[in-house]
């Protein structure tokens, strides 16, 4: 092995070098995460398409130097291109630790439930709408990066999604699934509170 291969060391607290496998489908899936072609992350780092494709592949190992090009492309640290900051595959996010926000003035606040990793492609998220509260306005732009889908899951009360100018009503238990790239929220038109869960995935519109 090539002396400055990707292997773990006294500092890294990594038993076994990673495989190219593993490093490529983690490459590939950080790349569609962020809406890059090949080209577009060739450019961004300096690394021939190519590589990247025998990198992806799992068909070669990358160097150090090519790893931290790609990890500088996809905006990232080396150690978080490869996970060495990260104790093991499991991440417990535990309730005392979520990240919370909303706006007071519009009834709204939410909870993500899910950590904030690289790569990370769904993220979960509860949200809470006092009555006539809302998420937003009809006049937002889109939240979402481009090709994202969000479903939503009504836990309490009812509300109504506005999605490109369409009202959606929803009742406690119901389900919606939309394009989140297009401009949209939600509204409690209800009395009483109302709660939904939320997912949105990145990658996967339809069109």
């Amino acid at each position: 092995m090539m002396p400055d291969a990707i292997t773990p060391n006294a500092h890294l607290d990594h038993a076994t070098a990673l495989s190219p496998t593993v490093i490529g489908a983690r490459v590939k899936a950080l790349r569609e995460s962020a809406g890059l072609s090949l080209r577009d992350l060739s450019e961004r780092s300096g690394v021939s398409a190519p590589m990247l494709s025998q990198v992806e592949r799992g068909e070669t190992s990358p160097t150090l130097t090519v790893a931290a090009r790609i990890a500088a492309g996809l905006d990232l640290q080396l150690s978080q291109l490869l996970r060495l900051d990260e104790g093991d595959s499991v991440t417990v996010v535990r309730a005392s630790e979520r990240q919370r926000g909303g706006n007071k003035k519009r009834g709204h606040s939410f909870e993500v439930l899910t950590s904030a990793q690289p790569g990370q492609r769904a993220e979960l998220s509860r949200h809470t709408l006092a009555p006539g509260g809302a998420t937003g306005a009809s006049d937002d732009p889109p939240m979402h990066e481009p090709g994202s889908r969000e479903t939503a899951l009504v836990e309490k009360g009812a509300i109504v999604l506005i999605c490109d100018g369409q009202r959606y009503e929803l009742s406690d238990g119901d389900c919606v699934t939309f394009d989140a790239d297009l401009p949209h929220h939600f509204e409690n038109p209800a009395k009483q509170d109302a709660a939904f869960l939320a997912v949105v995935s990145a990658g996967l519109r339809r069109s």
